[in-house]
């Protein structure tokens, strides 16, 4: 399947606002919203609005001024929501646990994070 033809991610669905989700911070470039499987009291997806990029590895080579954008936009949402500490995870690739092939960040914070908390 090409480009072209693919489907529309959930994370593009979620910024088209076909699906909804619990928004938390939005620039031109980024959405972030509450994770609908919370695996920490703060668990927050950062999102680039562009499907380009399926990982952190293609994001960081294309554009790493978006990749800094996301940094940041995740330390101001774990300022906000927790006291500024936060675990930020990105997956890359299927057995690494990726299940959505759009580059997002999982901001995770608000309690002591035990090993082993990982996340699509």
């Amino acid at each position: 399947m090409t480009d072209s033809t693919r489907e529309p991610s959930i994370f593009s669905r979620i910024i088209a606002r076909e699906i909804p989700a619990t928004i938390v911070y939005e620039t031109e470039t980024l959405l972030a919203f509450e994770d609908i499987a919370p695996q920490a009291p703060v668990h927050v997806l950062v999102v680039p609005k562009t499907e380009r990029y399926a990982n952190v590895v293609e994001l960081s080579a294309g554009d790493p001024a978006l990749l800094a954008e996301m940094v940041a936009a995740a330390s101001r949402i774990a300022a906000e929501r927790a006291d500024g500490e936060f675990r930020l995870i990105f997956n890359t690739g299927g057995s690494a646990g990726q299940t959505v092939f759009h580059v997002h960040a999982h901001v995770l914070a608000g309690s002591p994070l035990e090993e082993g908390t990982l996340a699509h």
